[in-house]
């Protein structure tokens, strides 16, 4: 199983900047950035830099992490114009982008920025267009599509990514179509969710490969969950009885027994959030984070 790491996006580059290289340093297999502009809420006026612009930086301050968005929304940028800028991001970092996208779902920033904001099912139609837009232009020397929603005429997209294929992630937990254009299309699937979620949403996914005769072996699976590494257990009771925030919550012991269950179910990647340890680069964060990987991660390795 892989660790992976996802900053609070309303932090600096700076403390963004040492929060990766010290994951990284410490073992973690990834860093994953928000794609969003504002925060969900009535007061916008946090800082929130932009996810693909402070990627392309850590691709070189950071050599090893694979590198990802925790999802881009499909609605922000034409399809076309995504592929180029991750082709070219796997290629600055080496090899190591993960291109994570979703249907989008904010409305305020969609309103604030004037971004076009449609119906779920829109949004959904969109996004499998998308899909096929960039595998296209990913797979073919030029590349023709006439959707709905975007057209290309023998468009080229030069260099290629240098990864065969560059990992396409869907994130979301729709089960009717998020996870069926998942099944279609992508290499990973994420999902916010505890152990029992997550089994429950990977049987339906695996049922939407099998209807189109894709091995369900070839989606890889990954889980993001709030981190609480504590010994109060009238926190942990606390935390794991809302469930419209999963957690994994408890002792090292605890949180060592929840990682295995996803281990088990079959999740092949767990990305833990700093939203709980506060913000910026703080020995109280990095502290929770080294006792994670180094007590806990283990028992999935």
């Amino acid at each position: 199983m892989r660790f992976s790491f996802w900053p609070q996006p309303t932090q600096g580059y700076e403390d963004v900047s040492a929060l990766a290289s010290h994951v990284e340093r410490g073992g973690w297999d990834g860093i994953w950035l928000a794609d969003h502009f504002m925060p969900n809420a009535a007061d916008t006026s946090a800082p929130w830099p932009e996810a693909w612009t402070t990627l392309s930086a850590l691709a070189i301050s950071v050599p090893r992490l694979r590198l990802g968005t925790l999802v881009s929304g499909n609605t922000y940028r034409h399809p076309a114009v995504l592929a180029k800028m991750a082709a070219t991001l796997d290629h600055i970092s080496g090899g190591r982008l993960v291109l994570g996208l979703g249907a989008g779902w904010q409305e305020n920033e969609h309103h604030k920025y004037g971004i076009t904001f449609s119906t779920v099912a829109g949004r959904l139609a969109r996004l499998e267009e998308a899909c096929q837009v960039i595998k296209g232009l990913f797979e073919n020397t030029s590349y023709s599509f006439e959707g709905k929603y975007y057209q290309l005429a023998e468009a080229p997209l030069e260099p290629k990514p240098l990864q065969s294929p560059l990992p396409l992630l869907i994130g979301g937990g729709g089960e009717k179509v998020t996870l069926r254009i998942a099944a279609s299309y992508a290499n990973e699937w994420n999902v916010w969710g505890t152990v029992e979620t997550l089994t429950r949403k990977m049987a339906i996914l695996d049922r939407h490969c099998s209807r189109i005769g894709r091995d369900p072996g070839d989606v890889e699976r990954s889980a993001v969950a709030l981190l609480f590494l504590s010994d109060d257990q009238d926190l942990i009771k606390k935390v794991t009885a809302n469930p419209s925030r999963p957690a994994i919550a408890g002792n090292v012991n605890q949180v060592r027994d929840t990682i295995a269950a996803y281990a088990e179910a079959g999740v092949d990647e767990v990305i833990i959030p700093d939203f709980t340890l506060g913000s910026g680069f703080t020995s109280a964060k990095t502290d929770v984070l080294d006792r994670f990987i180094e007590e806990v991660a283990p028992v999935a390795r």
